[in-house]
C-alpha cells in the first residue's frame, strides 16, 4: 500500500458512548499501520446519550483522522448509511459496524483483494453468527430464504462489512429510493465483486439494539422493495379459493339432486372466516406496498445532518440537494 490512496471507514453508531474510545483505540493504530491516507468517518445516528460527545473528543484528539456527523434524530441504521455514502469521497469506502463485530484485522485483505485483484465490492460473509440469540437466528434464516426466491438474489449469511470502491459509491448516489436496503441495492449494482468470510466478534461493551420487531420491519421492508411477487399471492389466494368455491358448488348440487343436502351451516362458517382472513391478508399486502408508495412520493429526505465536527463547507453534498441545506 501506498500514500497515493484513500480510505474512509464508515461507521455508523447508535447510542454506543463507551464504544467510541475503545473503536478509536482499536482503529487508529491498524490503519496507521497500512501506510495510507485514511479517515474514521463516525455517523451519531440520533444517539441520546453522550455518543455525539464521544466522537467530538475523538475529532479533537485526531482531528486529521477522525470526522463525526450526527443526525438530528434517529433515522435508523439504512439512513446513517446513506449520509456517509453521500459524504464520503475517498478512492474506496469501507462500511463496519461501530461495535467492532466486524473484525478490522480484515481491512488489510479487503484492500489487498481491491487494489491487487482489482474488485470493485469487497463483502464480507459471516461463517459464524456469533452469540446471536436463538429466535435471531431463526428469522434470518426465513428471511434470506424468502429473500432468495422473491428477489433472486442470495444474501445468506451477508453483512454490511464491505469495501466500496470509488466508481459504485458514484452510482449508489445516483439511486433515488427513500427507503433502502443497504445488503441488498450493493448486490443489485453489480460490478466486480469477491466475497471473504469472517467471524463474528463478541461485542466489547453494551448490547446489540437490535429488537425482534426491529428485524422483522427490516425484513418485510427488503422484500417488498426488491420484489412484486408477494402481490402475485393475492391473486394465488382468489384462484384457490375459486377452485374451492367450484368443488363445493358441484358437491351441493350432486346433493340436492339426490335428496341428500344438509344444512351446512359449518362449512358456511368455515368457508366464511377463511375467505375474511384471506381478504384481511391480501389488502395487508396491498396496503405494505402503498405505504411504500406513499413514503417515496412525499420526497422527504433519507436524514437531515445536524453536526459536523468539520465546517459546513466541507460537506460533501450532492449538486440537486444543494438547496435543502445539510439535508439529503
Amino acid at each position: 500500500m501506498g500514500l497515493d490512496m484513500d480510505l474512509i471507514v464508515l461507521m455508523p453508531f447508535f447510542n454506543e458512548e463507551m464504544q467510541i474510545p475503545v473503536t478509536v483505540e482499536r482503529m487508529i493504530p491498524l490503519l496507521d499501520g497500512l501506510n495510507l491516507h485514511y479517515s474514521l468517518l463516525m455517523i451519531d445516528d440520533g444517539s441520546s446519550d453522550g455518543t455525539w460527545k464521544a466522537i467530538e473528543a475523538a475529532a479533537r484528539e485526531f482531528p486529521e483522522k477522525v470526522r463525526g456527523i450526527s443526525l438530528s434524530r434517529n433515522f435508523g441504521k439504512e439512513a446513517a448509511i446513506c449520509a456517509g455514502l453521500d459524504t464520503a469521497d475517498a478512492d474506496a469506502v469501507i462500511l463496519m459496524d461501530g461495535d467492532l463485530q466486524h473484525p478490522p484485522e480484515s481491512i488489510p485483505e479487503m484492500l489487498r483483494l481491491w487494489r491487487e485483484d482489482g474488485f470493485e465490492i469487497v463483502e464480507g460473509v459471516k461463517s459464524s453468527r456469533g452469540r446471536e440469540g436463538f429466535f435471531s437466528k431463526i428469522q434470518a434464516k426465513l428471511f434470506y430464504g424468502l429473500f432468495r426466491r422473491l428477489s433472486g438474489y442470495d444474501l445468506s449469511d451477508a453483512s454490511d462489512f464491505k469495501l466500496l470502491d470509488r466508481k459504485v459509491v458514484a452510482k449508489w448516489r445516483m439511486l433515488s429510493e427513500h427507503n433502502t436496503f443497504f445488503r441488498g441495492l450493493s448486490a443489485w449494482l453489480g460490478f466486480k465483486r469477491t466475497t471473504f468470510f469472517f467471524d463474528v466478534a463478541d461485542r466489547q461493551t453494551g448490547k446489540s439494539r437490535w429488537k425482534i420487531s426491529g428485524l422483522i420491519r427490516l425484513s418485510v421492508h427488503a422484500i417488498t422493495s426488491f420484489s412484486a411477487i408477494p402481490l402475485h399471492l393475492i391473486t394465488l389466494i382468489g384462484s384457490v379459493f375459486l377452485i374451492g368455491t367450484l368443488i363445493l358448488v358441484v358437491q351441493t348440487l350432486i346433493n340436492y339432486f339426490s335428496g341428500e343436502a344438509a344444512s351446512g351451516f359449518t362449512t358456511v362458517i368455515i368457508v366464511n372466516l377463511a375467505v375474511g382472513a384471506s381478504l384481511m391478508i391480501s389488502l395487508g399486502l396491498i396496503g405494505t406496498y402503498i405505504a411504500l408508495i406513499f413514503d417515496e412520493v412525499k420526497n422527504r429526505p433519507r436524514y437531515i445532518i445536524s453536526e459536523d465536527t468539520r465546517s459546513v463547507r466541507d460537506l460533501n453534498i450532492r449538486p440537486e440537494n444543494a438547496t435543502k441545506g445539510k439535508e439529503s
